[in-house]
């Protein structure tokens, strides 16, 4: 990754990525696009106590939908149900807590979901992480990419069906702009070769997201797919992981709201229904997944691997014995390198 290019994405941050920016795409919105009414439609927001899920939550419930929150903290989750069923006086808010690095419960409760509800129109892949030391889950997955890639590829895998069956049914994936200065690395999908940069492995894990995304868009026609870049956002997960940014850029950040705005007009509106699946979103508009004279393509060939090894992971993490992933690891247990 070259500086100059890295200086260029940066650049082009500054002048999209910001509340300014948020501002000034703004303007050519449609404000009729969000005048709806979604009672009767169901909605899965992961990672939908905190930030963008949060607020994207909120905007759903405010217009009707029945909300599905997956999140991790049950307190948080408790505490952040509480506010939205105030705020939007909808009830139709549930919680269900999962832990989205730990795969197998992810596949665990996708498939618990499926028997007990009868329809999903759109699951909303918000939850991430961004961890800057290299450590494995109980399942030996590398964290980051067990949580923002094998959490995203399981959990909407495993609902196709079910959103197959549904109205309208749609999926959107929060991703980041910082996937445009990362090509898929289909020889290292766990981070293990070279210097571990908790930053790029997060941007690496986003592209791999719109891979999938357009993988998906492909493979299953009557379904809505969609990846999103948000801007850079004022959100507890930015302090945290990124302070130095967090500091430097400052007021500079979008609220949670603006943020938030791509994935709810995906979500509700008529309008993105009608756009072609498979696209990477910003501020309501479809962008090129690449910069120009980008050489972060990928050949069929380095896609298909892509998702083989993740259908292989897969396959393996649903054939495990079922352990406590908090206690220690049984020595039967397959585990992956």
């Amino acid at each position: 990754m070259s500086m100059y290019r890295n200086a260029i994405w940066f650049l082009n941050g500054i002048h999209h990525y910001t509340r300014k920016g948020y501002e000034a795409a703004s303007k050519d919105f449609e404000p009729q696009d969000l005048n709806v009414s979604v009672v009767g439609r169901s909605f899965m927001v992961t990672g939908a106590n905190s930030g963008i899920g949060r607020a994207t939550a909120m905007a759903i419930a405010k217009k009707g939908g029945t909300v599905h929150m997956v999140c991790r903290n049950r307190d948080k989750a408790e505490e952040a149900r509480t506010d939205i069923v105030n705020e939007s006086g909808n009830t139709e808010v549930y919680i269900h807590i999962v832990d989205m690095s730990q795969t197998r419960k992810v596949w665990e409760f996708a498939e618990a979901f499926k028997k007990e509800y009868p329809s999903l129109n759109v699951l909303i892949n918000n939850a991430g992480c961004m961890v800057h030391k290299r450590e494995l889950t109980a399942e030996g997955l590398e964290k980051n990419f067990a949580t923002n890639t094998m959490g995203v590829y399981i959990l909407t895998q495993t609902l196709i069906p079910l959103l197959q069956k549904s109205r309208d049914p749609r999926v959107i994936t929060v991703s980041s702009g910082g996937m445009l200065v990362q090509k898929l690395r289909v020889d290292d999908l766990q981070s293990e070769k070279g210097y571990f940069d908790g930053v790029m492995i997060y941007a690496q894990n986003k592209r791999q997201q719109v891979v999938l995304t357009q993988h998906w868009a492909k493979a299953n026609p009557v379904i809505h797919f969609s990846v999103m870049h948000p801007g850079w956002v004022d959100t507890p997960a930015v302090s945290s992981s990124m302070p130095q940014f967090h500091h430097m850029m400052g007021d500079r950040l979008r609220g949670v709201e603006q943020g938030a705005d791509t994935v709810v007009w995906l979500a509700l509106s008529r309008v993105a229904s009608r756009t072609c699946s498979g696209q990477f979103f910003q501020d309501r508009k479809p962008v090129p997944v690449h910069l120009p004279l980008a050489w972060t393509h990928s050949s069929a060939e380095e896609i298909q691997s892509f998702v083989t090894q993740l259908e292989t992971l897969a396959k393996a993490i649903q054939l495990q014995p079922d352990v406590d992933l908090n206690g220690p690891l049984s020595p039967s247990r397959p585990q992956f390198v």
